[in-house]
């Protein structure tokens, strides 16, 4: 989805940066002083399942985690809806816990407190972009004693409206399965990923957390057919939104919002592989082969869930005369901060393809980058180029595993495309 109100970035790895600090060894030094005197408090995580809630904007966003201790090692799971994100940057200096948020430049600072935790959650790309945190030991699921009906199943044509009197439009869809409203909206920029939650008499209640995203939607049947809402993002976003039920609602063809300016036929460009060697489409290695351009941000969840189906296609397609090259917009325009971040995404995500420095993460930045484009309008935006360098396809956003059918329909029809274009003979 499209990234705004970028803010001045940090530090890459709160706990990596800290440990090789100064201020680490001091605090150790100080520490073992103390310890002469009393001794230290035994901190310990305790494993298993945790329910953490993040405040943000008066709402508590919940959610839950799996803490896991192998050999001394710790390692927790973050559960979002029906997706699991591994984290294994976990530790424990004192009473204190530290982990980054998977691959996101994001921290989680608490104190222990026997089963409890109390600290904060802090972006650490974003000034002053800190928000408390919380968690209890023993707590499955998101809530405790709720329910859901059936009564927001289907789907929705959906507009929200941003303070700004900015419109948006998208299409709800939800279903109630085994006491939990489960669903997302889809926009022409791409899904609002795993979103679950409950409902109670004319009121619907969804949340998601994965990391990055926090979010809340309320809303109230105006009707059988009207719903109207409240969403909130983050610590300071808010919009309003109105739904009509319309089991025929859709969005505009993603293969037609992004396209090439009259007089071009194809990609053009020269960025800095991740270790500083500039690379074109003109080299041997993409020669005659067809190409797909990744325009992604390490920021961008909806990014990792296109990262996760490109990899997995390529892993099975590799050998058919085609090549994947993400081209990266990271939230710093500092070369060692954005490759940092692509190899901890490349790593922790096992990407197989090829992967280049090309910018900041705005679409400003991403549109300049490529004049041949009319714009960049979102992240992620996929080109994909045939054997002779000509663009065949661009599609903008990316409808995840959270859409159900439509994700399906996307996969469905990006097989069939590649596997065209791959046998298209020669001409």
């Amino acid at each position: 989805m499209e990234r705004i109100n970028r803010k001045r970035p940090v530090q890459k790895n709160f706990w990596t940066n800290f440990r090789n600090s100064g201020i680490f060894y001091a605090l150790l030094i100080a520490l073992a002083f103390s310890s002469c005197e009393k001794p230290l408090p035994k901190a310990g995580l305790t494993e298993g399942i945790w329910r953490g809630q993040i405040t943000a904007q008066n709402n508590q966003i919940p959610f839950n985690f799996n803490v896991k201790k192998q050999e001394g090692v710790y390692s927790i799971t973050l559960i979002n809806g029906d997706e699991e994100l591994e984290i294994d940057d976990v530790n424990i200096i004192g009473d204190s816990l530290f982990f980054n948020m998977h691959i996101f430049d994001i921290s989680i600072r608490a104190e222990l407190k026997g089963d409890s935790l109390k600290g904060t959650y802090t972006k650490n790309y974003a000034e002053n972009y800190i928000l408390p945190f919380e968690a209890a030991h023993d707590k499955p699921g998101r809530f405790d004693n709720v329910s859901s009906s059936s009564a927001f199943d289907g789907t929705w044509e959906t507009t929200f409206y941003s303070q700004d009197g900015k419109e948006t439009p998208a299409v709800g869809i939800f279903k109630a399965e085994e006491g939990i409203l489960k669903g997302t909206f889809l926009t022409k920029t791409g899904d609002y990923r795993f979103l679950d939650g409950y409902t109670e008499q004319d009121t619907m209640h969804l949340y998601t957390f994965d990391g990055n995203h926090i979010y809340k939607f309320k809303a109230h049947k105006e009707s059988d057919s009207i719903l109207k809402g409240e969403y909130w993002s983050g610590k300071t976003s808010y919009k309003t939104f109105v739904s009509k039920k319309n089991d025929t609602a859709s969005l505009p063809d993603a293969n037609s919002l992004t396209y090439l300016k009259d007089g071009y036929d194809r990609i053009d460009f020269s960025f800095p592989d991740l270790e500083g060697k500039q690379v074109s489409l003109k080299d041997e290695k993409y020669k005659d082969k067809v190409v797909v351009l990744q325009i992604f941000g390490t920021w961008c969840p909806n990014c990792m869930d296109e990262t996760r189906f490109l990899s997995d296609w390529y892993r099975k397609n590799a050998d058919q005369g085609v090549e994947i090259i993400g081209l990266a917009y990271e939230i710093k325009p500092d070369f060692d901060y954005a490759r940092d971040r692509v190899l901890t995404m490349k790593e922790k995500l096992d990407v197989p393809y090829d992967f280049l420095i090309a910018g900041t993460s705005t679409t400003q930045s991403a549109s300049e980058s490529l004049p041949m484009l009319n714009r960049v309008m979102s992240f992620p935006t996929s080109i994909i180029i045939g054997r002779k360098g000509e663009v065949r396809r661009i599609h903008t956003g990316f409808s995840g595993p959270a859409t159900g059918v439509y994700y399906e329909e996307f996969v469905d029809d990006f097989n069939q495309f590649m596997k065209d274009l791959i046998e298209e003979p020669e001409a």
